[in-house]
């Protein structure tokens, strides 16, 4: 009999030293799963330009007590982490803390106002943003499991669906088609071979890959010497699973290490910025107004 290891539990097998963390990761796999944030999804709207992500300008309603829920859950496995930073997390995310405010900031990936709600509890800032930024998550999942068939055609190297620049590359297939995967909604959208996500240039002779020394390693690095951007991509059959994306961008992050080594970067603001509206009713009051201002 064939065992199937879970892509959390080989993680954890390769990277014991992670495992404080991966049990924060943990609470947003298991959230991910479930279908309790598919109602918060918006209504597609139309007179969208052609560049804006499926999210950008809508207004979303969503129940407190889910974002509420969610929010005490990886304050508390934050705060388990046992390091001075980690447990000032439920200073700024815990009971009383703004959900709306961070749960928007969240989705539009504005780290600048998780700064101050975490200036203004006395919680360290790094660790804020690293935990609010995945508050968000389920929700982006839930979208992306009603829109993936309309983010088929896509041209953009921002993800369809949130804005987010891409977490990696997949070439798949004994075509070598490349996706592009979203780290936070788990969306893949079809990308040209020779391509910068970023600055979009096609000049072969600003794009460069970066081959690990190890054969071992996972994949490669994409990198393009006219913008300075990267895209980790790797070589596969089929692609990973939505809820996946997360663990393999978190489990080759060697690859990260040796980009940044050679000058690169990845980009830490959107693609696109979605400029929505959040509203955190309770119960029977949710309910979703999609909007094009």
């Amino acid at each position: 009999m064939t065992s199937t290891v879970s892509p959390m539990d080989a993680l954890r097998r390769r990277r014991p030293e992670w495992s404080p963390w991966l049990d924060v990761v943990d609470q947003v796999q298991r959230e991910i799963a479930s279908s309790r944030w598919d109602s918060a999804v918006p209504d597609l709207v139309t007179g969208r330009e052609p560049s804006a992500p499926r999210l950008a300008g809508v207004r979303v309603t969503v129940d407190e007590s889910l974002v509420r829920e969610f929010m005490d859950k990886l304050a508390a496995s934050a705060s388990a982490i046992g390091t001075p930073e980690m447990a000032t997390v439920p200073r700024a995310l815990g009971p009383g803390a703004g959900s709306e405010a961070i749960f928007l900031a969240s989705v539009c990936q504005q780290p600048e106002h998780l700064e101050k709600i975490a200036s203004a509890s006395g919680a360290d800032v790094d660790a804020v943003q690293a935990v609010a930024a995945l508050v968000c998550v389920p929700f982006l999942h839930a979208c992306n499991r009603q829109w993936a068939s309309s983010t088929q055609v896509w041209t953009e190297g921002y993800c369809a669906v949130c804005g987010s620049w891409p977490a990696f590359a997949e070439v798949r297939g004994i075509d070598r088609t490349r996706y592009l995967r979203c780290g936070r909604c788990g969306g893949e959208w079809y990308a040209r071979i020779l391509h910068c996500a970023y600055c979009r240039t096609t000049n072969h002779q600003d794009l460069v890959t970066l081959k690990p020394e190890s054969a071992a390693a996972p994949g490669v690095v994409d990198a393009c010497n006219r913008c300075g951007g990267y895209v980790k991509a790797f070589t596969r059959l089929q692609g990973c699973a939505p809820g996946s994306v997360m663990l393999e961008d978190l489990g080759s992050v060697d690859l990260d290490v040796a980009a940044i080594e050679q000058g690169y970067t990845r980009r830490a603001a959107p693609g696109y910025a979605l400029e929505l509206t959040v509203k955190l009713t309770r119960g029977a009051e949710c309910g979703i107004v999609a909007s094009t201002s």
